[in-house]
């Protein structure tokens, strides 16, 4: 197994986790491929997003991979006027991380974070560890003090439900 930036950082703060490897599929690199592949429901596997507001300043949430952020309550969180994912483009440059393989954790910097509360739902939430093909899975609490994360009501509801 790959030691990953983000599981070098939870050793060293003594925090418990587990890996679930995958074999990654280029053609879909969606999170809810990827929890199928590990076997644990989409809701409790949260994807890793980047967004810019309006000030210039950056932010990350982590959300169900199933599920989409709502950018207006997002805004609001993160006492923006408006929000926007970053550009694909600028991922790399701006976490160090790619597409399929961003953490919260580890980051180049460490941006205000952002996790929506049904986390708190499940005694353990699956991200991803740094790289396509690898799940760290770990306590969503635990998550939340690492990195001085804030929870937050940030899905964009369904109106079916």
């Amino acid at each position: 197994m790959q030691k990953t930036n983000a599981l070098r950082l939870l050793d060293a703060a003594g925090i418990a986790y587990g890996i679930k490897e995958y074999p990654v599929d280029e053609t879909d690199l969606s999170g809810v491929h990827a929890a199928h592949l590990v076997d644990i429901p989409p809701e409790q596997v949260f994807k890793t997003l980047v967004l810019q507001g309006a000030s210039g300043a950056y932010g990350v949430c982590c959300i169900p991979v199933a599920d989409e952020l709502d950018l207006k309550k997002t805004a609001r969180v993160m006492g923006e006027k408006k929000v926007d994912l970053i550009p694909l483009k600028d991922l790399l440059g701006v976490t160090g991380y790619i597409r399929g393989g961003c953490s919260p954790i580890g980051m180049k910097k460490q941006f205000p974070t952002y996790i929506d509360e049904t986390a708190l739902l499940f005694e353990t939430i699956a991200i991803s560890a740094g790289v396509r093909g690898m799940e760290l899975i770990l306590n969503p609490q635990d998550l939340v003090g690492y990195i001085s994360a804030t929870l937050a009501d940030i899905l964009r509801s369904n109106p079916r439900q």
